[in-house]
């Protein structure tokens, strides 16, 4: 499924990302997920309300909390899973991108120092039908592996980025650029 406009302006920012990682275990209200996001209340909110407003979120049946307070918890869809971002002239695809690296990195923080598994990091030079049957491969390997109820809770990132060209230009030194 190829994303609209509207769901890469609701996936443009890191915090919806980690709000869609949270809700994605179990619903989380409002109030839990500002709590662990440390972020206000009314801000949590206005990302929840753009998630369900993309259905990225859904909402739950009003329950009764801590101190009789009516709460409502949110669940992630998981919709994200498969969709296409397809690179576009208003930059909404690059602010995906980085709302997703933005996501994962403060992931690793907020994990600690020891929450590690492991990062490659490497520069490949591939013609589109190589890179295309490497993502072909990386989507497969992953869906090798499913869900353990007892295992370790695990965020993964795969990302293939063009690196910038250098410009063959000689500088006035006679030298080319670094």
């Amino acid at each position: 499924m190829e994303a609209t406009v509207e769901e890469l302006k609701a996936l443009g920012h890191p915090v919806r990302w980690r709000i869609l990682r949270l809700c994605l275990d179990r619903a989380m209200t409002n109030k839990e997920l500002s709590v662990e996001l440390d972020l206000a209340p009314a801000t949590t909110l206005r990302h929840v309300r753009a998630l369900v407003k993309a259905n990225f979120l859904v909402a739950e049946p009003v329950s009764t909390g801590e101190h009789g307070a009516l709460q409502r918890p949110y669940r992630g869809t998981a919709r994200t899973w498969g969709m296409t971002i397809l690179p576009d002239d208003t930059g909404l695809a690059q602010q995906v991108d980085l709302a997703v690296l933005g996501a994962h990195r403060a992931e690793l923080i907020a994990a600690g120092k020891d929450s590690g598994r492991g990062a490659k990091r490497g520069t490949l030079r591939l013609r589109p039908e190589s890179a295309e049957s490497l993502h072909r491969r990386i989507r497969e390997l992953i869906a090798e592996y499913t869900d353990e109820p007892d295992g370790e809770p695990l965020s993964y990132l795969w990302s293939l980025a063009a690196r910038p060209q250098p410009d063959p230009t000689p500088r006035e030194n006679g030298t080319a650029p670094d």
